[in-house]
């Protein structure tokens, strides 16, 4: 029942940030990318101390640790995405990012010596096909965004894998609020840097800045670290990689975008990895062993 409660959690937060993509762009209109993370990470911990104040005073040294690497590594893989889309396509941009979900077994691998789970990892290689299928436009040569974007993955990657080791013996509540605290405190001091602090009120920029604070960073990541306390990174990777299909989703409703085969094809691509790392064809060993029988 737990794993459900994980692997629903997760997919909850993969629909909420495909739908980020849209207050992303309608943002971007208003505000710079470092004015949009610096308010939507200081969102974030408002509310989450709003929230859950009263388990403040419970808060050990050990999550002020874990939770600011956390929040350290957030930061950074966000501002890399942020910079690297300056240089290169959105389409590569979001497929580029996805590479993570291809890293995040081979960080455990490499670290800690753990065993590398090929169904999983034969789902993590589908699943970034399908991202690639639905987000890709080939274009020759790889330039400096891509590498930055490429850093921005292993970036995600290691947040991915390390929220899941740290939130085993970590409160998840107090874990995502000391992780929005840093980020939120690293993102203004960049924003006081580069003087940008004159924020647009108007509601066109405001209202979509709100959704990205309130639902694509409060109750995602929060809903992130309570989920990975019961499932793998690796299977965690592969359901926040749907990220990209319900980006597209939300793009075609809301945004009116032509659905393509392409898209189908894609999407297909991703559920089969979900499939494959989930079941690991458990049913059909369950269909020979009835035949048998």
């Amino acid at each position: 029942m737990r794993k459900y409660i994980g692997e629903i959690g997760l997919i909850i937060t993969a629909i909420i940030w495909g739908s980020g993509f849209v207050a992303s762009a309608v943002s971007l209109e208003h505000y710079t990318p470092y004015q949009i993370l610096a308010g939507r990470f200081l969102i974030g911990f408002v509310i989450l101390c709003a929230l859950f104040y009263k388990k403040l005073k419970y808060i050990k040294k050990s999550t002020i640790v874990n939770g600011a690497i956390l929040g350290l590594v957030l930061y950074v893989a966000f501002i890399l995405q942020t910079v690297g889309l300056q240089y290169t396509t959105p389409s590569k941009n979001a497929f580029l990012t996805a590479v993570n979900v291809v890293i995040v077994p081979f960080i455990g691998f490499l670290l800690y010596k753990r065993k590398i789970d090929l169904f999983e990892l034969s789902g993590a290689v589908i699943a970034l096909i399908g991202v690639a299928v639905l987000s890709l436009q080939l274009s020759a040569g790889v330039n400096i965004g891509d590498l930055l974007t490429l850093g921005c993955a292993i970036g995600f990657a290691f947040h991915i894998f390390y929220t899941a080791k740290f939130v085993k013996n970590e409160d998840a509540v107090l874990l995502t609020i000391v992780q929005m605290a840093v980020a939120a405190m690293i993102s203004w001091m960049v924003v006081i840097f580069k003087g940008e602090t004159s924020f647009s009120m108007e509601s066109e920029g405001l209202l979509p800045l709100l959704y990205l604070g309130i639902f694509s960073t409060t109750v995602a990541y929060l809903l992130q670290t309570v989920a990975q306390k019961f499932i793998t990174e690796t299977k965690a990777a592969i359901i926040l990689s749907t990220e990209a299909f319900w980006g597209m989703a939300f793009s075609v409703v809301i945004l009116s975008e032509v659905m393509t085969m392409k898209m189908v094809i894609g999407a297909v691509l991703i559920l089969v990895a979900i499939i494959i790392s989930e079941t690991k064809f458990g049913f059909l060993k369950r269909k020979r062993i009835e035949q048998v029988s």
